[in-house]
């Protein structure tokens, strides 16, 4: 499978290449985020958010796709969510799955968190925001070089509402993807591999291998890896595995067969805390990881 993947993106080029990706300009496109406050589901901030990613993807990709929903929770408190699923040559049959999520979670419960600070709403510049602003900034360079493939950008909802202690038996976490997970473009809905992106945009960037990634996708993570080496970056992503798997959005989308795996710095002292503010990320690491994302489609 890995040899067919490779043959469909084409030839590798010189390391230390740069794409046409801006990892300024994402940057700003995180500041926007955050000059809208905390996307919690269900607030006013969360739809003004909704409501510009879905503008502003419109200005980019060919088609836009709003699957909204209430989710009830185990408190029994409904939440209105949407996911946004934008698609570049939408006819393709040959796809790959980009996703991230746009929804940050409510309480600041981070073991890093200061005393008395743990029921703040976390600001998520780098948890939430910056996958975001990758996929606005990637969008801007496949409006001008369609993509080699079909490419959908997912933007998921709900990921980070409930309580990740008890993941593997709540339904209040990755809400959005498990509900993508059901609920695909179509029933024959089957990419070629997929990647979440997830707080990608830290100043210290160190992405290891995901585990669960490695397990279930192996070939999709040497893919992945084998392009950031190509492109000079192997001292950003490291050969080596996280000590634990991470409980993200692939994991929905994994049981429901597709092969997804998670590109994340989970090595973040500032997560689900109030500090994970824009200072703690650079255009520079968006710069690295938004080549990453942007030469595996566009070769």
């Amino acid at each position: 499978m890995f040899a067919a993947l490779l043959s469909l993106l084409g030839c590798e080029h010189g390391g230390g290449a740069r794409t046409a990706f801006s990892g300024e300009t994402a940057l700003q496109y995180v500041k926007t985020q955050l000059d809208f406050g905390p996307r919690i589901p269900g607030t006013l901030d969360a739809r003004k958010t909704g409501d510009w990613i879905v503008d502003q993807m419109r200005q980019r990709a060919d088609t836009v796709i709003e699957q909204r929903w209430t989710h009830v929770t185990l408190k029994g408190d409904s939440l209105p969510l949407r996911n946004i699923l934008a698609r570049f040559r939408p006819q393709a049959t040959e796809r790959v799955l980009y996703v991230t999520h746009w929804d940050t979670r409510p309480v600041s419960d981070g073991p890093n968190t200061p005393a008395g600070e743990q029921n703040l709403p976390m600001p998520g510049a780098n948890d939430g925001a910056s996958g975001v602003a990758l996929f606005l900034a990637l969008g801007d360079v496949l409006k001008k070089t369609p993509p080699t493939v079909g490419v959908d950008l997912l933007f998921v909802d709900g990921e980070d509402y409930g309580d990740f202690t008890n993941a593997a038996d709540s339904t209040d976490v990755l809400i959005g993807s498990r509900y993508f997970a059901t609920h695909l473009p179509s029933p024959d809905y089957h990419p070629i591999y997929g990647v979440l992106w997830d707080m990608i945009g830290d100043s210290n960037l160190d992405i290891s291998q995901e585990p669960l990634s490695i397990q279930r996708a192996p070939e999709v993570v040497q893919l992945v890896w084998d392009e950031a080496n190509t492109l000079g970056y192997s001292q950003y992503f490291l050969p080596r595995p996280l000590e634990t798997g991470v409980i993200d959005d692939h994991v929905p989308l994994l049981d429901a067969g597709l092969r997804v795996i998670d590109v994340i710095d989970f090595d973040y002292p500032y997560h689900h805390t109030p500090q994970d503010t824009i200072d703690k990320l650079s255009a520079a690491s968006l710069q690295i990881v938004g080549d990453v994302a942007t030469a595996l489609v566009t070769k």
